[in-house]
């Protein structure tokens, strides 16, 4: 059985500049998840896939491999992480080498832990999932959720106006952080979320989606707390 950590860092990333590689508490935010990786003991090889040199200089100063630069096609704006995903394990079988699990995680998620890495491996191979990754609960019921409309409120699911909250049924949301696959179910479907994915439920200061400067500010926070806690 051979796994490989396939983080995705390219270089041009437009709402926070050099994103990937920003200091995140005094380092590199990508440095985060490499190491994490390394920790875990899961994967035979533990790479960045980006186009970007300061990006790769980076990677490999925490112990990551970057065996090939990401071409101009998978480095733009309209490239999906499942072309990333072709593109690496097609230059991986070039060179000789096919793995039988992949996971890819996102560069600016500093949360996963090596026991969340762990845990979806486990769940994946026991279950025999095509994916699995982390979910989070939505923090209110989205069958009581509304739309406006001109202003005017309106339920997007009436028949639940006045169904207690603790009688909903329970709704979760993809975390943001990884996804752990088997690669022949992947490369059959073209799909990282199949009809046969499973979830890991983190709780809600486990994960942060960083988008801008606040989102920033607060993974930050989050962090700190997470961490004077344990």
């Amino acid at each position: 059985m051979s796994n490989v950590a396939i983080i995705t860092a390219r270089g041009g990333s437009k709402r926070i500049p050099r994103k990937n590689i920003r200091p995140f508490l005094g380092r590199p935010i990508i440095a985060y998840v490499i190491e994490t990786a390394l920790a875990s003991h899961l994967f035979d090889e533990v790479m960045v896939s980006t186009d970007d040199e300061e990006i790769a200089d980076v990677a490999r100063q925490y112990g990551a491999s970057v065996p090939f630069l990401r071409a101009a096609v998978t480095s733009d704006d309209f490239a999906t992480t499942g072309d990333v995903l072709n593109e690496v394990l097609s230059d991986y079988k070039q060179t000789g080498k096919v793995f039988d699990f992949a996971c890819c995680l996102y560069p600016t998620s500093p949360f996963i832990t090596s026991d969340l890495l762990q845990r979806a491996f486990t769940l994946l191979t026991e279950k025999q999932f095509d994916t699995v990754y982390p979910v989070q609960h939505f923090g209110f019921p989205i069958q009581r959720a509304v739309m406006l409309k001109d202003g005017q409120v309106e339920w997007f699911q009436p028949e639940h106006a006045l169904t207690r909250s603790q009688d909903l049924e329970p709704a979760y949301h993809d975390a943001g952080q990884f996804y752990f696959f088997n690669v022949a179910a992947f490369q059959r479907k073209q799909l990282l979320i199949t009809d046969n994915s499973g979830g890991i439920v983190i709780y809600e200061m486990a994960a942060h989606d960083i988008d801008n400067e606040t989102d920033w500010q607060v993974a930050e926070l989050k962090y700190k707390i997470n961490n004077e806690s344990r």
